[in-house]
């Protein structure tokens, strides 16, 4: 690894292509402002869910747009950058094309790793939301292989609507209000519980890192142990980066 090429950066939900936005592309804009005064020294990129507002690859169609977000990672793969993927709640169904694309890896799990000497928990967070039964239900729908066969047998024309249309019905009633309210506090804030409850069984875990959550947090959790929500691209265009010895939450053009 060049040495100046040594951080890892992470970044989530900038839910591209998303109705609700008032300058679309001003938000890919700058998210590929940001990428570009990273290329230098990043090692790695590893975005934690809902980068796109929806994605659904068909076999031979992919969702149009994003291509200037597409392009500059391609740009960055090439160059050596690895490019991770956590699939959110809001883009589950990424399957082959980015890794054929851009050569970015995909995970549809909370991955435990060890990053530049310490270990990391990473995931988009959705998974420890249990508190809402019609949640918990319409995540394990679109999250079954049965389902998402049938869900491929309805032209792009009537699903790709279909969810952008309900994403921005969704949050003009308010149904997201769980992903965008203000922190909770400590013994409220349910990432923060499950970070701690997690740590009594895994007690090896420096920091964990979520997004979904759409706040900037950063928990001090034991002597060794920090919980970092990363916030988002919508309104805080808010990132983390390590380095090997500091971890930091920062914000771009803000």
């Amino acid at each position: 690894m060049s040495a100046t090429k040594k951080k890892i950066y992470f970044a989530s939900d900038a839910h591209l292509g998303a109705r609700f936005h008032d300058d679309p592309r001003e938000i890919e804009k700058r998210l590929v402002r940001w990428l570009e005064s990273i290329r230098y020294d990043a090692s790695a990129i590893w975005f934690l869910g809902d980068m796109f507002d929806y994605w659904y690859e068909y076999k031979y169609v992919a969702p149009k747009g994003h291509t200037r977000f597409l392009g500059k990672l391609a740009e960055l793969s090439d160059e050596g950058v690895d490019i991770h993927f956590f699939i959110g709640n809001h883009d589950i169904w990424m399957f082959d094309y980015l890794p054929k694309e851009i050569g970015a890896t995909i995970h549809y799990e909370p991955l435990t790793i060890d990053l530049l000497g310490k270990r990391f928990y990473l995931a988009h967070g959705d998974e420890a939301d249990n508190r809402s039964w019609s949640f918990r239900l319409i995540r394990a729908v679109f999250r079954n292989k049965f389902c998402q066969w049938l869900y491929a047998g309805i032209h792009p024309r009537w699903t790709f609507g279909f969810a952008l249309g309900w994403s921005l019905n969704s949050r003009k009633s308010g149904m997201v209000d769980h992903e965008v309210k203000p922190y909770q506090g400590e013994q409220s804030e349910y990432l923060a519980t499950f970070a701690k409850e997690y740590l009594k069984t895994h007690p090896d875990i420096n920091f964990f890192l979520f997004g979904h959550r759409h706040i900037l947090l950063d928990l001090l959790l034991t002597k060794t142990s920090r919980l970092l929500i990363i916030g988002d691209w919508m309104t805080l265009f808010s990132y983390a980066v390590w380095d090997g010895e500091d971890l930091e939450l920062n914000q771009f053009e803000n």
